[in-house]
């Protein structure tokens, strides 16, 4: 047998401590993190239902979630989940997320959640229209006025209140 040189340094006592860490840092998240029971995907709806352990349930457009806008109902299908239940993976797409990143609204990468912002702040309805055309009338979005110190004024007054 070969012993190598960091082989002090592994001992079988140790790797069993190590594992058993594991298990119990393991057995601490499923009782504390959200935990998929089941996924589906809604042809009907278009939404992918999401089922937790707890009882609870979600649900979220492909569109908003990177990787897949464009997938087809048989993709979207096509999903296996762990028997952990916190993640889903979409392998012929991919994709996968963690099932706490979904429920907080991570819904892809920094660079994907803002252009999803920067598009959402691009919609157009009747109702903006009509906000924004009115502001126009009265000038614009108003300046912001700063005092001396170069504070805002406004910060200034709500601070000396």
């Amino acid at each position: 047998m070969t012993t190598h040189k960091w082989s002090h340094l592994f001992t079988e006592e140790l790797l069993a401590s190590e594992i058993e860490q594991a298990i119990a840092l393991g057995r601490l998240a499923n009782q504390q993190e959200p935990r998929a029971e089941s996924v589906q995907y809604s042809e009907v709806d278009d939404r992918i239902v999401i089922s937790l352990k707890n009882g609870a349930s979600f649900s979220f457009l492909p569109s908003m979630v990177e990787g897949l806008g464009q997938a087809t109902a048989e993709e979207l299908r096509d999903f296996w989940m762990p028997e952990s239940g916190d993640s889903i993976h979409w392998e012929s797409l991919n994709v996968s997320f963690s099932i706490p990143g979904l429920l907080i609204g991570m819904f892809g990468t920094k660079r994907w959640m803002e252009e999803l912002g920067r598009s959402g702040g691009k919609a157009t309805s009747p109702a903006k229209a009509k906000s924004s055309a009115e502001n126009g009338k009265k000038g614009g979005r108003p300046r912001k006025v700063h005092d001396h110190s170069g504070r805002n004024a406004a910060s200034k007054l709500s601070s000396n209140s």
